[in-house]
Order: structure tokens, then C-alpha cells, then sequence
């Protein structure tokens, strides 16, 4: 199976990312599938519009996806920028796209509603996005339940072309919703989001995740009284890292009494250091060097273009686009 997922440069990366998208790329790339994941820096532009800012976090995410595991031998890893075939097929997309389609997508107005700038690309948002998707014949799209949507239009962008056309010139994909897919609380209870600035951030200092996870929000319940640990912040966060075991007698603490949030938060961050300590060393190793980082990023961007070539031969031909190259 071909899978195809993209994430926004929009910031360092938090455990939220890793439980909720990364650590599924990983297993699928362990699995054997043909994954074609991507860096989504044409996305970005719809809320980060100063050059460098932009150009240093699309550097940051690669170190930080090949510093977790992303293996550039085993998946195409690559920057959407590096692919300019792609814009070319949302613009063929476009003139199948009713505006009614468009009118329809949450994320649009979750977007404005969140005070983003309500400009032609953020509108266009999904037809880019089903681009991204159909121009590698991608089979499988890992997404949350959320993101669903998004598929839907992406298959139904790709109908209306090839319908327009008379043939099948795009491969339908399907979401591939994972259903272990923790949803990560930040340290204020809400979804884990740099959006909310409630984030534990991965390649941090083990002193800065001690000072974060400390500031975890929690009730008054004094350290002497029984506590719910399925109504506790760090718990669920607990839950994430410790073992079964070990969350077993964390909750039997819980409720006995005795054991306080400060413990807990203490045992978290002890947890949080220790599963991401070799990826934090690997990180600042590939500080260290930035050609290798780009390089990475340069050759996935060769077999993705070559991907991308292939699909829109067959769509200029459908469509009756006269190359001379």
C-alpha cells in the first residue's frame, strides 16, 4: 500500500505530535508500506509569512522527524516545495472544484473562527491538500476522525476529474483512520496544541520538561486525600508512557491517598526524558549538521517529483495540455 501524510512547519514538535501522528508513521513504516510523508510548507503560508521564520521550522520538522525515527531508506521524505507539480494539479483541480465544495469544509471556518486571515489560500486550503494526496497515487491517508472530511473532498475532487476526462486518471484514496489514536491533553486539560501554547515539546531540556510538566493544571485535592485518576491531567498523560503496570500502581496510589499531583508530575517528567532521550541526542547531532538534513530532504524530493511527473503526464493528456518539453 502507497501511504501519503503531510505536516505544517508551524512550530516545534510536542508529544501531542508524536502520539497523535508521528508514532503511526513510524509503525507503518516499519510495516513495509510504500509512505511518502512530507514536510507542508506551501500549507504554512496560509499563517506564517516571515521568510525565515518559515524557512528554519521546515528545517526544524525534518530534523525532528528523522531524529525520532523517520528513516529517508525505508519512506520518501520530502519538503512540498520541492514538488511544483503539485500546485500545477491544484490548479486542474480548481476548475473542477465547485465553490459550494469549498463553502462546506469545517477546517475553514474553524480557521477564521480562530482569527487567521481569511485569504484565497486558506479557502483553497483542501484542494492543495488533495493534491498532495492523489498527485502519488497514495492508497492510504492516516488522519484522525476529524480530518475526515478532507478525504471525502480529495474523492470527490478526484471523481469530478475524472469524470471531466473519461478516464481514471486519479487514484481514489481512502482515510486510514487509526483507532489507538490518543487524544493528548495539554497542561491546561484541552487538546495538546501549539495553538493553546499548552505543549510539552519533545526536544526540550530535561529541566525545562520538569518546569512544564509541573505546571499542569490539577484540582485543590489535598495530598492526603484519595484522588480519581481518570479525572487527572497528568494521569492521562501518565498513561501515555508508563507501562501497564506501573499505571496500575500509580492509580492505586491515586486512591489511596498519601500520593500528590507533585508526584505524579514528577514521575511524568522523569517518563517524558526517558523515552525521548536518544531522539534528543540525535537531534542535536543533526544541529550540527544542516547538509545532511538537506540532503535528506533533496533526494526525497527527486523520487517525489518523479512520482508526481508520472501522475501529471497522464493528467495533462486527459485534459488536453500541449507540453513542448
Amino acid at each position: 500500500m502507497r501511504i501519503l501524510s503531510g505536516v505544517q512547519p508551524s512550530g516545534k514538535l510536542h508529544i501531542g505530535n508524536y502520539f497523535g501522528a508521528l508514532r503511526q508513521y513510524l509503525r507503518l513504516q516499519e510495516q513495509g508500506h510504500e509512505c511518502y510523508y512530507f514536510i507542508a510548507n506551501y500549507h504554512a503560508l496560509t499563517s506564517v509569512q516571515d521568510k525565515a521564520v518559515l524557512a528554519e521550522m521546515t528545517l526544524d520538522v525534518a530534523r525532528s522527524y528523522l531524529a525520532l525515527g523517520i528513516d529517508p531508506d525505508r519512506c520518501v521524505f520530502f519538503a512540498q516545495s520541492d514538488v511544483p507539480q503539485v500546485t500545477e494539479l491544484c490548479w486542474i483541480l480548481n476548475c473542477v472544484c465547485p465553490v459550494s465544495l469549498m463553502e462546506k469544509a469545517t477546517s475553514y471556518k474553524d480557521k477564521i473562527a480562530k482569527g487567521l486571515t481569511a485569504s484565497m489560500g486558506l479557502f483553497d486550503y483542501p484542494v492543495l491538500q488533495a493534491a498532495d494526496i492523489v498527485i502519488y497515487d497514495s492508497n492510504l491517508v492516516p488522519v484522525g476522525a476529524d480530518q475526515k472530511q478532507h478525504i471525502e473532498i480529495t474523492r470527490d475532487l478526484a471523481v469530478k476529474l475524472n469524470q471531466a476526462v473519461g478516464s481514471e486518471v486519479l487514484v481514489l484514496p481512502e482515510p486510514y483512520i487509526v483507532p489507538e489514536v490518543a487524544v493528548v491533553p495539554g497542561i491546561d486539560g484541552q487538546k495538546m496544541s501549539k495553538s493553546y501554547n499548552n505543549t510539552i515539546e519533545i526536544f526540550q531540556t530535561p529541566k525545562a520538561t520538569q518546569k512544564r510538566c509541573a505546571q499542569i493544571v490539577t484540582d485543590s485535592t489535598p495530598l492526603e486525600a484519595p484522588k480519581n485518576p481518570e479525572q487527572c491531567n497528568v494521569f492521562a498523560l501518565l498513561k501515555l508512557f508508563a507501562t501497564p503496570e506501573e499505571q496500575q500502581e500509580i492509580a492505586d496510589k491515586y486512591r489511596a491517598g498519601g500520593y500528590g499531583y507533585g508526584h505524579a508530575k514528577k514521575r511524568l517528567a522523569e517518563l517524558v526524558n526517558e523515552t525521548f532521550d536518544a531522539a534528543r541526542q540525535r537531534y542535536e547531532q543533526l544541529l550540527q549538521d544542516e547538509s545532511y538534513v538537506r540532503d535528506v530532504l533533496r533526494e526525497g524530493g527527486k523520487k517525489a517529483r518523479a512520482t508526481a511527473e508520472a501522475t501529471m503526464q497522464r493528467v495533462r493528456e486527459a485534459v488536453g495540455i500541449v507540453t513542448t518539453y
